[in-house]
């Protein structure tokens, strides 16, 4: 049994790992904005502060956590129409991190679990699937706040000795899904045309419940410290796969047109869509042998499992 602190707990991957955590005995305080929405089993403890400014000041006296898992960030948001794009999402994503990280080894923590994510690392794969020692090039102002606060994160360990483990997730699905994967699910439901039947570049994705059981083990396996872990299914479906299995599982075969990937690229050119045309057909595979080799970690459920739970929850709110 350990003592698990989880900031954002009520959100869609922090609910994930609430439930997994409770479910392998151990205590869990989640840190939220409001209260409600956490799973039975999670003491909340709410902090409206802006970005954790008063986190260390309003930290409860009897809250000693051994681990705290930090979920909690600034996403991506679309049309934003922020003036200075990177400067927002640093404020929540680095600065905001390192003050949990700060309040954390005050309060006793000895080990702190940072949810990056793969776009911290690149866009797309290059032609071979990314380690974690591959050289980081993000391209957009999320991805850069990501790495800023992964080697922020470290040095702060570096210099404190606290156990920081960094987890890269790749796109992350499941029940309750929203953005892009839901977007598709909507397609497919409603029959709509999809130009992506000759798409055969492969994703990497990683199912909600696989992510949970892993940052779980980061959590609580002493030999996590110190690490950094891609994590992801194992299965990597192409687009158009996906689509397909999607329609498997939602019972509405996928309507899958084979237009040339030249042409996509072309109308991504003439919309000025480019990036977004290019996370639909280009390639982004991660390698997830570290984290099998170091923590012997093995996905509980398949990719086809995945997708028929999300497809599920999918059928039953339409």
């Amino acid at each position: 049994m350990t003592r698990i602190l989880v900031t954002g707990a009520n959100g869609f991957v922090g609910r994930a790992l609430c439930r997994a955590l409770v479910a392998g005995g151990h205590v869990v305080t989640g840190l939220v904005r409001q209260t409600g929405g956490c799973e039975s089993g999670v003491q909340e403890w709410a902090d409206g502060g802006k970005d954790f400014s008063c986190l260390a000041s309003s930290w409860p006296q009897e809250l000693r956590p051994e681990c705290v898992v930090h979920l909690a960030a600034r996403v991506h948001v679309l049309n934003d129409d922020t003036a200075d794009p990177d400067a927002a999402f640093r404020a929540t994503n680095v600065e905001g991190a390192l003050r949990v990280a700060e309040a954390a080894f005050q309060s006793g923590a000895r080990r702190f679990v940072f949810v990056s994510s793969i776009k911290a690392v690149a866009e797309g794969d290059f032609g071979r699937p990314l380690r974690e020692e591959d050289m980081p090039a993000p391209q957009d102002a999320y991805g850069r706040s990501k790495y800023a606060a992964e080697q922020a994160l470290i040095r702060y360990g570096q210099d404190t000795g606290l156990e920081v483990v960094i987890v890269r997730p790749p796109l992350v699905y499941g029940p309750e899904v929203r953005a892009n994967f839901l977007r598709l699910m909507d397609a497919v439901w409603k029959g709509v045309p999809l130009p992506l039947g000759a798409v055969s570049s492969r994703r990497s994705l990683v199912y909600v419940d696989n992510l949970a059981d892993a940052l779980m083990r980061c959590a609580t396996d002493p030999r996590a410290a110190h690490q950094c872990f891609h994590i992801a299914d194992g299965d990597d479906p192409t687009v158009a796969g996906l689509a397909r299995s999607l329609g498997k599982h939602l019972q509405k075969p996928a309507r899958l047109l084979p237009l040339p990937v030249s042409w996509l690229r072309a109308a991504g050119r003439l919309t000025h869509r480019s990036s977004q045309v290019e996370r639909l057909i280009g390639s982004l595979q991660v390698d997830t042998s570290r984290i099998r080799t170091v923590l012997g970690w093995q996905p509980p459920h398949s990719l086809d499992d995945g997708l028929a739970a999300t497809a599920r929850w999918y059928r039953s709110t339409h």
